[in-house]
């Protein structure tokens, strides 16, 4: 399961035009997320097509990056985040991006973007995702 990464300008507009390159090939998100600094932005973003993602981005002229997603299941209460990024920060993996993936029964299922995708499986305790 792979995440992407998408640099936008930080004008009106981008954010419509990235959804309607993915919409525009039936690709649906399963989780997005996005933030400006400055007149930069980026979205991370999860959908149902990695392939098709991966062709729409290229085909719309997009700057992203395609990084694997490590899914981790938090206990739903205060410290659960800041316990897993604390250890991944004393190992030196940096978290380029956090997707929220489902709430709910007292869980939060997230999927961590990261440069280093097993050693963040091992800190973590995630599994091997099914074809990797």
């Amino acid at each position: 399961m792979n995440g992407f990464i998408v640099e936008l300008e930080n004008r009106p507009g981008e954010l419509a035009r990235l959804s309607e390159a993915i919409a525009g090939k039936g690709i649906n998100l399963t989780s997005v997320s996005a933030t400006t600094v400055g007149d930069r932005g980026a979205v991370a973003l999860m959908t149902n097509d990695e392939a098709g993602t991966r062709a729409a981005l290229r085909d719309g002229n997009f700057s992203f990056r395609e990084i694997e997603a490590v899914p981790v299941s938090l206990e739903d209460r205060p410290g659960a985040l800041a316990e897993v990024a604390r250890r991944l920060a004393n190992s030196g993996v940096n978290i380029e991006a956090l997707l929220v993936t489902a709430l709910g029964g007292g869980k939060v299922s997230i999927a961590l973007l990261t440069a280093d995708p097993a050693r963040t499986r091992s800190l973590v305790g995630a599994t091997t995702p099914t074809g990797a």
